[in-house]
C-alpha cells in the first residue's frame, strides 16, 4: 500500500506541475468545500504537491516509516485487517488534519493548503507511537534521537510556528495529522500508550 501511494501520488503531482488548472481544481480549499460543497477536495489535495522538494520530502518520509508501520500492522493484525489500518490511518488521517484548516479558513477564499503532510505525519506519529524507542532524524540535520523525544520536539516546533503564521506551511495540518496518528494507535493497540509512558519514565 505505500508504495502503491508513492507511485500514484509521484505521478499525479508531475501531472500537476505542468497544469495550474489542475492544482486549481484539487488544492483543498475550505471556502470552496463549504459554499461549492467541492468535499472531493479534501481528499484530492493530498496527491498534489507545490514543487518536486515538497513532494520528494514528503514521500521520503512515507517511505521510511509507511514500510516500517505497515509491516507492523500486517504482523500484529494480519495482512487483510493490517491493511485496512493503514488505510484508515493514511486517508482517515489526511482528512482529519483538514478540519482545524477547515475551521478556521471556511470563510477565507484566499487560504489554499495541498500535499500529503497531513496523511503523512498522521503515519510518522503512529510510527512513534508503534515504537518509540526507534532513533530518528532530520534529512537535513542527521542527528538521531529516540522517537519519543523527536515527536513532542517536533510538535512542539510545529505549533511555534503555527503561531507566529510567517510561513505558508500548513503547520495545522501537521499538528492535526500527528494527533490522529497517536489516537488512532491508541485506539487500536492500547498497550502502545503504555510502552510509550514507559520509554519516558522507566
Amino acid at each position: 500500500m505505500t508504495i502503491l501511494i508513492i507511485i500514484a501520488t509521484a505521478i499525479i503531482s508531475f501531472m500537476g506541475f505542468k497544469s495550474p488548472q489542475m492544482i486549481s481544481k484539487w488544492v483543498f480549499s475550505p471556502y470552496l468545500v463549504k459554499h461549492n460543497n467541492e468535499l472531493s477536495r479534501y481528499i484530492s489535495h493530498m496527491f498534489i504537491h507545490a514543487d518536486l522538494s515538497h513532494l520528494l520530502f514528503n514521500m521520503i518520509s512515507l517511505f521510511m516509516f509507511g514500510t516500517m508501520i505497515e509491516g507492523e500492522l500486517y504482523t500484529h493484525f494480519g495482512e487483510s485487517n493490517g491493511l485496512i489500518h493503514f488505510f484508515i490511518l493514511y486517508f482517515v488521517g489526511g482528512l482529519f488534519s483538514t478540519l482545524w484548516p477547515y475551521i478556521r479558513n471556511q470563510e477565507n477564499p484566499n487560504y489554499l493548503s495541498l500535499g500529503a503532510s497531513g496523511a503523512v505525519s498522521a503515519i510518522v506519529f503512529a510510527g512513534i507511537m508503534w515504537n518509540p524507542t526507534m532513533k530518528m532524524g532530520l534529512i537535513f540535520l542527521p542527528i538521531m534521537i529516540p522517537a519519543y523525544i523527536f515527536g513532542p520536539l517536533y510538535l512542539a516546533f510545529e505549533f511555534w510556528m503555527f503561531k507566529k503564521q510567517k510561513t505558508n506551511i500548513a503547520h495545522d495540518a501537521h499538528i492535526g495529522g500527528a494527533v490522529f496518528g497517536v489516537l488512532y494507535v491508541l485506539l487500536i493497540n492500547a498497550d502502545k500508550g503504555k510502552e510509550f509512558l514507559h520509554s519516558i519514565m522507566p
